[in-house]
């Protein structure tokens, strides 16, 4: 460019016109430096409308394709998607209307079963220092081509698949997508047939094999658990492309009962109650080795879900001992958080943090979701009394709403769509 611009500013041989007059050589001499002036002029210009032009191309391909594939916008290379706080937007939330999912469950349709405050359908989650990326259905389809996405877990993680379900149905044709529920097994599978995707949920509340892996009848008074055995599960996840696992909540007792032998013969085994955190570090190790031997590396995505909050002792919020979530309709306190954390919920963290740790040790990647403080303001999203109710009422319960109210699932739309967002993050970034 300089070199240019030098011999365009260069006197030429060719001013001089020889038996021109002085002043006709003076002219022609201004008037071939106002040329070659224009000249560095415009070339200026184009260089300058190419490079704005890349420029902008460069823009514009980068919004595309955080728009296609899910792209975090942010300012620097690590966002904590986990850190931030909840903003209220009635104009692009709910992602879905409740009514509208063909799939949902009438364990989570709050609207459907009387709810008339829905404020709880309006929260966006806002990392404090960049953007989650709008949930885009067609590029998790894409994404999702003739592959499967099964969540393992509880019921909180089939509340979590049902979110899913519901965020991509809208984007599927009726003819296109079926449900396969087959109530002997604990495997339910959602399927979007143009896509050859699957979207899965697998019941093991305790990930390890147990008495209460039965998909409708596991509402035992004893709770077993053969912590050292996986195999039965895990046979029905091993080819999958993404996995998604929880388990928490069934834990919460003070000792369970762990069963070295067979289910099948009530005499073969031998039975220990052990204390419930080191029956907790059993099972994720068993969990681990086996993710350790089985799964494939260049193939599987895996996540786990941290701990969702319950709230079923108001008095943690300021309000009389014996009251829950029933009649919330706002967000909890910043000051009230920290009580909601006991010593039990720490360690078992603790032990998800560490175990996973030890998979990144051995080379293998799990990508801890961290619900747990962002879920904690949520106290006016459970479904309370709003949901269908399995049982009939007593008459005591029916004076006492309380007494029934669901503190622990979630509404939906709500809370698990959020999840899902982070998720979906996830699998696009590999955050």
């Amino acid at each position: 460019m300089a070199k240019a611009a030098q011999q365009l500013l260069a006197p030429s041989s060719a001013a001089v016109v020889p038996g021109s007059p002085a002043g006709s050589t003076l002219f022609w001499d201004i008037r071939c430096s106002f040329h070659s002036l224009t000249a560095v002029l415009i070339v200026g210009l184009v260089i300058g409308v190419v490079f704005l032009t890349g420029e902008s191309q460069n823009i514009l391909s980068s919004e595309l394709n955080q728009e296609n594939t899910g792209g975090i916008s942010h300012s620097s290379t690590k966002c904590d998607l986990f850190s931030g706080k909840w903003v209220y937007d009635n104009k692009s939330y709910p992602l879905y209307k409740e009514q509208e999912c063909t799939f949902m469950s009438d364990q989570l349709a709050c609207q459907k079963f009387g709810r008339k405050d829905l404020d709880y359908q309006h929260w966006r989650w806002q990392p404090d220092h960049c953007d989650l990326p709008r949930f885009n259905a067609t590029a998790v389809l894409e994404r999702l081509r003739n592959k499967r996405l099964v969540y393992v877990g509880d019921s909180l993680n089939r509340g979590q698949w049902v979110s899913m379900v519901c965020l991509l149905d809208s984007a599927i044709p009726p003819s296109l997508k079926s449900m396969h529920n087959n109530y002997n097994s604990s495997l339910t599978i959602f399927k979007a047939r143009e896509y050859n995707a699957s979207i899965e949920f697998y019941w093991a509340p305790l990930l390890v094999e147990s008495n209460s892996d039965d998909p409708t009848h596991h509402r035992l008074p004893e709770r077993i658990v053969r912590a050292n055995a996986i195999e039965k599960h895990g046979s029905r996840w091993t080819d999958a492309d993404f996995l998604v696992f929880n388990t928490y909540l069934w834990w919460k007792r003070p000792g369970i009962k762990v069963l070295w032998g067979s289910f099948e013969r009530s005499d073969d085994g031998i039975y220990k109650v052990i204390e419930m955190q080191r029956s907790y570090e059993m099972a994720l190790k068993t969990w681990s080795d086996w993710l350790e031997i089985h799964v494939n590396r260049s193939k599987t995505q895996l996540f786990f879900m941290t701990m969702s909050p319950v709230h079923e002792r108001a008095e943690l919020w300021g309000k009389e001992e014996g009251e829950n979530c029933y009649g919330e309709t706002e967000l909890l306190e910043e000051e009230y958080l920290q009580r909601q954390v006991n010593v039990s919920d720490t360690k078992m963290m603790e032990t998800v943090e560490s175990t996973i740790d030890g998979l990144k040790g051995r080379g293998l990647q799990v990508h801890l979701i961290n619900v747990t403080q962002l879920t904690q303001y949520r106290r006016e999203g459970h479904p309370s009394i709003y949901r269908k109710q399995w049982e009939p009422l007593t008459e005591d319960q029916i004076a006492n709403p309380s007494s029934y109210a669901d503190c622990i699932h979630w509404c939906l739309p709500g809370v698990s769509d959020v999840w899902n967002e982070l998720l979906y993050a996830h699998i696009f970034n590999n955050v």
